[in-house]
């Protein structure tokens, strides 16, 4: 899928919501297997995201992060989430864990695929902390695939988003 690069042939009126629920000309999309086709083929080429087949790519609106990470098996090497899709993948060099936003009101998100990311939600983003680690200057992290990741949002308040 990532390599298909067919015309562009509009925008659709689409929607990802803050909360991970889709929405087509303003109605909820309430059957979970036609969201997980739509994932499936969901491609982000800078700020614009876009459903792309073979013949044909539409522009969609996505409110924050198209998916939401609903779940984390935590274990002493790894953490593996899960996302409100089904898809499931380890924490990692490929799959990194950022966190924007301010102190009080830390925005967890982490790499899905190809540029694609999910927020992390509330739940989960406590589960992390209680497990994470305080290093030398007192600051969380966590560890996962053999890359430590920090639990508190940039210093720079410029940061790019994700």
């Amino acid at each position: 899928m990532h390599l298909w690069d067919p015309p562009f042939c509009g925008d659709l009126d689409m929607e990802i919501r803050t909360d991970g629920s889709w929405f087509y000309q303003g109605t909820p999309i309430g059957r979970p297997a036609m969201v997980r086709l739509f994932a499936s083929i969901l491609k982000r080429e800078g700020d614009d995201y876009f459903l792309v087949t073979p013949v044909e790519k539409v522009g969609i609106r996505v409110q924050d992060a198209p998916f939401i990470a609903v779940d984390a098996d935590i274990g002493p090497d790894e953490i593996t989430f899960t996302t409100n899709v089904g898809e499931s993948f380890t924490a990692g060099p490929e799959h990194r864990i950022v966190i924007r936003g301010t102190v009080d009101v830390p925005r967890p998100y982490v790499h899905v695929r190809r540029g694609l990311w999910a927020l992390v939600d509330r739940k989960t983003f406590y589960r992390l902390a209680e497990t994470a680690t305080s290093d030398a200057q007192g600051r969380l992290s966590l560890c996962s695939g053999g890359v430590s990741f920090l639990l508190e949002p940039p210093l720079c308040p410029d940061t790019p988003p994700i």
